[in-house]
């Protein structure tokens, strides 16, 4: 099941898993619904530059069954479960309430060559882009890349990571 505020996000899941993955539109109700039939529920909510909402209460997940885990992939912008907390890698979990928590950040530095490997690939094009035509023509070029800008010319320019840090933004 996957839960998400996005349609064209879940409609590209239901088109890449050809029908094997549900999907939701994100709510209270939904996520509350899905949450007393988990035994697996991973929280992976960003807002680019900023803290994550707390989706989930403790309240809200009493409601799973005991032994139940949740895993705070979004733990490094402060948690998406009301009870999350940052762990380590060598002491990853704790028990709350029933539920078992998994909220290390930086969960990629488990595995660091391949983490290293994947961001490459993935951070080489824009890079190529910027040493192609200079940083100006790249982001002039390239919405994704303008949107990545956070700070230039000591300037921060994401409005999000702004206000995360009480900030005005030169935008």
């Amino acid at each position: 099941m996957v839960i998400d505020i996005d349609l064209q996000r879940l409609g590209m899941i239901e088109q890449t898993f050809d029908g094997r993955a549900e999907t939701a539109i994100s709510s209270r109700d939904t996520i509350e619904h899905y949450l007393t039939q988990a035994d697996l529920v991973i929280g992976a909510v960003l807002v680019s530059g900023a803290k994550a909402p707390r989706l989930v209460t403790r309240a809200m997940l009493r409601k799973m069954k005991r032994g139940a885990v949740v895993v705070d992939v979004s733990i490094d912008q402060g948690g998406c479960f009301e009870t999350s907390r940052p762990t380590r890698h060598s002491d990853p979990t704790y028990d709350m309430d029933g539920i078992i928590h998994y909220c290390v950040p930086n969960i990629p530095g488990a595995v660091p060559r391949t983490a290293t490997d994947a961001l490459s690939h993935v951070t080489r094009p824009y890079l190529q882009k910027i040493a192609d035509g200079g940083l100006k023509a790249a982001l002039q070029s390239d919405a994704t890349l303008q949107h990545g800008l956070n700070t230039h010319h000591g300037e921060v320019t994401c409005l999000p990571v702004a206000r995360a840090h009480g900030l005005a933004a030169a935008i």
